[in-house]
């Protein structure tokens, strides 16, 4: 075959071959980790004004944190009733601030069930995205896509199917990507501390209540 011939040949195989690789379906299951809200959903989050504690009552009265950001590599706040062990399981979590349901299933067994809100916070540079994660939740009570108001129960406290003690792990994530993720890491990630989040971002004097839990 000529040398001219030849290079036809070669540039049909490429052609072929790379539209056979487009056509093919992806293989395996979906990957969170390259999943990111586009600008246009961004745009649609609700607007954050305030943030409070997911559990409890006002003022996350009737609970304490077992395990603070940071200690021990732990990537968000531990959050428990004072009775301690399981006295706290079936009890309500909230959503810490108006938001849209942008993750809620098991992304793995030491996670249990997992929910993520998206929040949108106002900011001068433009629209800032943080996120709020409720894990090892023993049930879910909102679904993907859906908008939920600032202490709207979204779930219960749960021990990750047996994995733990009944306690929530909440954290606050900035960004726009939907990854579970990991709960302990060397570094902290794009995590920022729960406890101080919610303290800058309470944007409530301190006499002014937490609204009463819905029935």
């Amino acid at each position: 075959m000529s040398p001219p011939l030849r290079a036809l040949a070669y540039a049909l195989g490429l052609g072929i071959l790379g539209w056979a690789c487009l056509s093919l379906p992806p293989s395996g299951p979906f990957d969170p980790a390259f999943a990111r809200l586009t600008a246009g959903e961004i745009d649609r989050l609700p607007l954050a004004t305030r943030f409070d504690p997911p559990l409890g009552s006002e003022h996350a009265a009737l609970t304490y944190n077992a395990q603070p950001f940071r200690l021990n590599r732990h990537l968000g706040d531990d959050l428990n009733g004072i009775g301690g062990l399981n006295s706290d399981l079936g009890d309500p979590v909230y959503a810490a601030a108006h938001g849209r349901v942008i993750y809620a299933g098991t992304p793995g067994p030491g996670w249990g069930n997992m929910i993520i809100l998206a929040h949108r916070l106002a900011s001068r540079s433009g629209p800032q995205v943080v996120q709020t994660v409720y894990a090892h939740l023993d049930n879910i009570a909102a679904q993907p896509g859906q908008i939920v108001t600032r202490g709207q129960k979204i779930g219960t406290v749960g021990t990750a199917r047996g994995h733990y003690l009944a306690h929530l792990h909440f954290e606050i994530r900035r960004g726009p990507y939907v990854n579970p993720s990991v709960g302990y890491a060397d570094a902290p990630l794009n995590r920022l501390s729960p406890a101080l989040f919610l303290q800058e971002h309470r944007a409530a004097p301190p006499t002014r209540l937490n609204p009463a839990p819905q029935p």
